[in-house]
This record gives C-alpha cells, sequence and structure tokens, in this order.
C-alpha cells in the first residue's frame, strides 16, 4: 500500500508547518547529539534547545492542521458541501489511514519530547549557570561574589526559591520581569537591595542551619596591615561568643540568642538598607515580657511608628550578605598579602593600593586594570628605582594581587561595590552590631541595649608579631587601636572612621 498524505496537507500554510517543525526538531536533534556525546553545553545552548526550539516546534505543528482545515472547507465550498455537517473519519480510505498513524504517533512522540523538553528547562532555569551567566553583565557582580562565598555549592535556588511550587511559581512570575528588564534596559545600577518579598530565612536559610544546632565559640584569627612603609602587621585574636558556653544551652546566650525561639524581636527601620535602627521591641514569648527601646537622639514619632512596618529579626538581618559579600579594599588587600599574593616586602604596597583603590573612579573593569597597573608601577619607578630595577616580579605580583581583589569586589559597569551593599553582621567598616548596641537605644525604664565588646568577643591576642599581648585564660584583653589616637575609640563607632578610611 503506498502510503500517500491527504490532499488537504498541500498547501503553503501547512507545508511551512511542516518544514518549521521538521527543521526545529533536526536543529534539537543535532544539539542533542553535541551535548550528550561530545560534552559541548551551557546555558545558552540549553535555553535553545528547551526553551526557543520547541516554540517553533509547537508553532510549526499548529500550522499545519490550520492550513488543512482552511483547504478543506475551501473545497467543501467549491462542491457546494455544507461546511456545517461533521465530516466522515473512513478508515477504509488509505489517506485517513496514513493521516491517523501520523497524527497518533506525531501526537506521542511530540508529547514525549514536551516532557523531556519541560524537565530539562525546569532544570536549566534552576541551575546557577542560568542564573549567573544569562544575564552576564547584570548578574556579574552577585555570580562572581557568589563563587568566592562559604555558599559556593549551594544553589542559586535553594536560597532564593526554596522548596514547594508557590515560591517556584512566585519566582518564574518575577523572573519575567527581570528579564523584560534587561532585554529594555530597565534595570536600576546597583541592583537594590534588600530583596522584596524574599522567602523567609526560617525556610530557607534553617534548611541547613535550624536553631536547634548548637553553635558553640569559634576563634577568629584576622591580620591586618598598616598603611605605613613597612605594611607593619597588626594581628588580632579573637573568641567569638556565637553561643553559650555549654551546648544544653543551645542559644540561651551568646550572639545566636537573638535567634532564639523563645525570644522575638521587633524593629522598625528608617531607610531601605536597614542601616538605621531608631525602634526595638524585645518581646519574651514565655513570660510576656516586652520591652521597646527606642533611640534617644533621634526617635520616631508616634504618627510614623504607627503606620511603620515592623519587622520580625531573622538571620537576614544580619547575615544579610552571606553569598554575596562585597569586600572593602583594605580588607581585601589585608587579605591578599597575609596570602602572599601582594608581597609584605614591597614598601608603602599597602599604601599605595589604598590611594588608588578609594581616590580613583572608575567607569569600566578595563580602565581600572589599567590604573591600577600604571599607578603601582610609576610609583615604584619614582620612588624606588632600585626595587623597580631589580625586583620587579614583585612589583608584578602586586598589580596581579590588586587586580584580582578589585575583580572580584568591585564592578563599575554596574556600580557594584562595597559602599553599594553594607553588611550588617561585625561593626568594623559598617554600623552593623552597633545599629542596636550603641548605648543609645534606651527603654522607658531607663535600660540601655548595651555596648560593651566582651558581650559578643572577648580579646585573647593583639599587637605586632613578636610583640604581641596575650590574654590571661577567660579573661579579654583591653582593645588596643594599632594607631594611637588615645580614647577615641571609645567614643566613636569604629565605622565612623573605617568605613572611608583611605578617602
Amino acid at each position: 500500500m503506498q502510503m500517500k498524505l491527504p490532499k488537504t496537507f498541500f498547501n503553503k500554510i501547512s507545508l511551512l508547518g511542516a518544514i518549521l517543525s521538521i527543521t526545529a526538531l533536526a536543529i534539537f536533534a543535532f544539539l542533542f547529539i553535541l551535548t550528550y556525546f561530545f560534552d559541548v553545553g551551557g546555558a545558552y545552548i540549553g535555553i535553545l534547545m528547551y526553551m526557543l526550539l520547541p516554540v517553533f516546534l509547537i508553532i510549526g505543528l499548529i500550522f499545519i492542521p490550520i492550513g488543512m482545515i482552511r483547504t478543506a472547507r475551501k473545497i467543501a465550498k467549491d462542491v457546494n458541501h455544507d461546511p456545517m455537517r461533521w465530516r466522515v473519519i473512513d478508515f477504509n480510505n488509505p489517506r485517513t489511514r496514513v493521516a491517523s498513524v501520523v497524527f497518533i504517533f506525531g501526537t506521542l512522540l511530540f508529547l514525549v519530547l514536551s516532557a523531556v523538553g519541560s524537565y530539562q528547562a525546569f532544570h536549566i532555569t534552576e541551575s546557577v549557570e542560568f542564573c549567573g551567566t544569562v544575564c552576564h553583565t547584570v548578574m556579574e557582580p552577585e555570580h562572581t561574589t557568589y563563587q568566592n562565598s562559604p555558599h559556593a555549592r549551594v544553589t542559586c535556588t535553594e536560597c532564593h526559591v526554596g522548596e514547594g511550587a508557590g515560591w517556584y511559581v512566585k519566582s518564574k512570575l518575577s523572573g519575567a520581569y527581570q528579564v523584560y528588564s534587561v532585554l529594555a534596559e530597565k534595570y536600576p545600577k546597583p541592583i537594590p537591595t534588600p530583596v522584596k518579598h524574599l522567602r523567609p530565612a526560617r525556610e530557607t536559610c534553617e534548611q541547613c542551619h535550624w536553631p536547634q544546632k548548637f553553635y558553640s565559640s569559634q576563634l577568629r584569627y584576622e591580620k591586618h596591615f598598616l598603611a605605613d612603609s613597612g605594611n607593619t602587621e597588626w594581628d588580632i585574636h579573637l573568641n567569638m561568643k556565637i553561643g553559650a558556653e555549654h551546648s544544653a544551652f543551645v542559644n540561651q546566650k551568646g550572639i545566636h540568642w537573638h535567634n532564639n525561639q523563645n525570644v522575638k524581636i521587633e524593629y522598625i527601620a528608617s531607610d531601605e538598607k536597614r542601616e538605621v535602627l531608631p525602634w526595638i521591641r524585645y518581646i519574651n514569648l514565655e513570660t510576656g515580657d516586652t520591652i521597646v527601646y527606642e533611640n534617644e537622639w533621634e526617635p520616631l514619632e508616634d504618627s510614623v511608628k504607627a503606620v511603620a512596618e515592623k519587622r520580625k529579626m531573622d538571620c537576614m538581618d544580619c547575615h544579610n550578605r552571606p553569598s554575596h559579600k562585597f569586600l572593602v579594599p583594605q580588607l581585601f588587600i589585608d587579605n591578599a598579602i597575609a596570602g602572599g599574593q601582594i608581597p609584605k616586602e614591597l614598601p608603602e604596597i599597602k599604601r599605595v593600593t589604598m590611594g588608588i583603590l578609594f581616590s580613583e573612579q572608575f567607569n569600566t573593569k578595563d580602565t581600572a586594570m589599567m590604573v591600577i597597573e600604571n599607578r603601582i608601577s610609576e610609583f615604584y619607578k619614582d620612588n624606588y628605582p632600585e626595587i623597580f630595577a631589580e625586583k620587579y616580579n614583585l612589583i608584578e605580583a602586586a598589580i596581579a594581587g590588586t587586580q584580582d581583589g578589585f575583580s572580584k569586589n568591585m564592578f563599575p559597569e554596574m556600580k557594584a561595590n562595597w559602599d553599594a551593599y553594607p553588611v550588617h553582621i561585625g561593626h568594623l567598616e559598617y554600623n552593623g552590631c552597633f545599629r542596636c548596641h550603641d548605648n543609645n537605644h534606651v527603654s522607658s525604664e531607663g535600660k540601655r541595649i548595651s555596648k560593651d565588646c566582651n558581650m559578643c568577643h572577648s580579646i585573647l591576642l593583639q599587637g605586632e608579631p613578636c610583640k604581641s599581648e596575650v590574654g590571661k585564660h577567660n579573661e579579654s584583653l583591653e582593645f588596643k587601636h594599632p594607631v594611637d589616637i588615645d580614647e577615641a575609640w571609645k567614643e566613636a563607632n569604629c565605622s565612623e572612621c573605617h568605613r572611608y578610611l583611605y578617602f
């Protein structure tokens, strides 16, 4: 029996649909072979295979019956056939059998491909590569800092979406607008934070960091380098009181007391970045005791408090940048010197790099790389000609280390850097802990939220190597500022100087 398609198939619309479908299927098959047998792939190929090609395949398949129906109606009209009568499907007709076989197997093939394509499209849109590289310029700061974060092996969706269909749908609806913003170049620079309508931390962070898990004290060793001729090293060892002294107390004491399940802390922020918190309420959920603390210097008016959002404190109020932290220049340069990427023996290298990173305003990354290289090279050529002539390899290492730190933390094209994205954990460069613990938040009974350093950490060692001061067992040293500023460090917050220390 000769296999023949119905006469109604042979029209421009149906033929165009067939060509479109076959072409899309052929390209899909070609890319499938490249991906699975030759290990060629990436986010863009995945988008083409599982999101764009299926659209053309479906359009082509829709064109085929549209063309056939139009042709059938035209034939019926030409022979004075009543168009309202139902068509008779006669399987004794070979053409009908052929059309039925093609339709049935074509439909089954289409359903199988649709299932596979939908599954793959889901995984592609959930991948780190899709989130971080498809919108390269826009997401480069977030993707780069994510790759250098402690959560580099946690996928974007595990934090930003989490489990469940509800938040998945919300994320896709939000993502649709973000795609439009990128295509139409409507996105702000830098991307504003905190993210609105972010899934609650208890539903994401606590999948790994649940409150009942005990975190004891943690030793923190820091190396800093002064901006003097010898890049003097200044070490400080801290005992961070994250949890209670004993696991039986879980989070009833220590820094993580703020996340105690028997305590509820609420606050009102007077700015979008939540750097200023003039109103704080503590509630003991067991006893019902409530204490309201207000900033005595800048209290909120009653009318403002009545309508302001009272946010419940959670992980993100301190750990606001757990995976996208932009380090301040003095910190990433200190890390590079401590790690040997920038040679400590180069005189004044800390001062030189700070002068470049704080005083220069870069519009592009390429410009920054060029300026860093030229400024460092010219400084040692003019001021230390012997080093420039005999130890230029050290200068090259310093240039490379500075450029590497810049490329991981400062993104001129998106105006994303340490100043655009404050970090709330700690208190050296940003207010962080001092947003509440500043001795200025007072209750109606006269209670104050303490600024005592020893509440959160003990200083075990501080000073230059081999000259450092060491504390006694279970006793904290009194903080000693690396540069003699007398008692000024007791009167002002660290961040008042350190955030813009080298401007």
